[in-house]
């Protein structure tokens, strides 16, 4: 009898590494609701919150930044590489892991190192063009590699998307839009351009949209403006900003909803916010972060390129060529159906179940040999 698949799963730090970590989790548990899932953080990323949320058990590790520049923490890495490293393996054995997968950010170093160690299979999923250093090293031996975007340089790399969130893979916009509407106060059939500069906001989008909205609403067209946290928009008087047709609220629970009331999306272009769009086939406008090794930039282009999205940079991004583009996309019925075409062929809203069956085949492959080990061992 064949032992059940014990899978670690190695990523943190950011939404965009826990988020798609957890959405291929999921799609295990569809598939083999006995696999036993173990995820491995530090910590100080969110992870701590999100994957308890998310009924998973989260083992830490220490966290172990490769340094930098020649200071204190540079001393201290040594120490801090040792311990990751022990506590990683640890971990694997005593789960008695048959794969381990892993999505980028500090802790996939240590785990990826003490999974060559032992013999156990890796499985990396890489999110972003420009790979990140933790997966580079990971990829080397892994045995399969997974990619959002094509042009991430890792070797053996397949596209397979992002994985997503059934709620958002699954969504039908059409369907959905007159709940959504009527959950964030919009009328049902006015055209709808929804904002949002992530979780945290974007104080550049925000400036950009409260100079243009008067103009937006004057042409009919209603927006729904998500500010982010301690981010809300205030009007020359000192009080919320209030224009008829505006709605703004700092949060919203479930993007997919969001995603459901849109005619258009304004957004950064971050790796999961472009996969997310294209696989319900939302038109964009993308406005990368201006900072940063120019990721997001990247992210974008293949939108772009298949006509699903616009991008303009942040300091382009002015109240009056925002006003201008909106009111031209949203006054195109022809457009705008073209573009959510275009970025309904860029999705790829299977991304999850599609690695959960790699990551799967992987571990399978492992305990098999680990039974056939065992087996031989009992008969000599």
């Amino acid at each position: 009898m064949s032992k059940q698949v014990s899978i670690v799963m190695a990523g943190g730090g950011t939404a965009g590494h826990v988020s798609p970590l957890l959405a291929m989790a999921d799609a295990i548990r569809e598939l083999e609701p006995e696999a036993r899932i173990t995820v491995v953080g530090t910590r100080s990323g969110l992870e701590t919150r999100l994957v308890p949320a998310a009924g998973y058990p989260l083992e830490l590790v220490e966290r172990a930044p490769a340094p930098r520049r020649p200071d204190l923490d540079a001393l201290r890495f040594p120490a801090r590489w040792l311990k990751a490293k022990r506590q990683a393996r640890d971990i694997l054995k005593r789960v008695q892991a048959d794969v381990v997968v892993g999505v980028g950010g500090y802790v996939c170093t240590p785990v990826y190192n003490a999974a060559r160690k032992a013999g156990v299979p890796v499985v990396v999923h890489e999110a972003n063009v420009r790979a990140g250093l933790a997966n580079k090293v990971g990829a080397k031996h892994a045995a399969v590699v997974g990619a959002a975007f094509d042009g991430t340089g890792l070797p053996g790399a397949r596209i397979v998307g992002m994985p997503m969130r059934s709620a958002i893979a699954t969504l039908d916009r059409a369907a959905a839009r007159p709940e959504a509407r009527q959950r964030f106060g919009l009328e049902e059939t006015t055209p709808t351009l929804v904002v949002t500069g992530g979780s945290s906001g974007a104080a550049s989008v925000n400036r950009a949209v409260t100079g243009a909205v008067e103009a937006i609403t004057a042409a009919g067209i209603q927006v729904l403006h998500i500010t982010g946290n301690g981010k809300q928009v205030m009007g020359q008087d000192g009080n919320p900003l209030a224009v008829p047709g505006y709605q703004q609220v700092e949060y919203v629970d479930g993007m997919e909803s969001a995603y459901a009331a849109a005619d258009l999306l304004l957004c950064r272009s971050g790796a999961g916010t472009v996969c997310e769009i294209a696989a319900v086939g939302l038109p964009a406008i993308l406005v990368p972060l201006p900072f940063g090794n120019g990721e997001q930039k990247l992210n974008g282009a293949p939108l772009v390129g298949a006509g699903g999205a616009v991008m303009v940079d942040d300091k382009d991004l002015t109240p009056t060529w925002l006003s201008e583009t909106v009111v031209s996309i949203l006054g195109d019925a022809q457009r705008l159906e073209a573009m959510s075409r275009a970025a309904s062929t860029f999705g790829r809203p299977r991304a999850a179940q599609d690695m959960a069956q790699l990551i799967l085949e992987a571990a399978r492959g492992a305990a098999g040999a680990s039974d056939a080990g065992t087996h031989e061992e009992k008969n000599r």
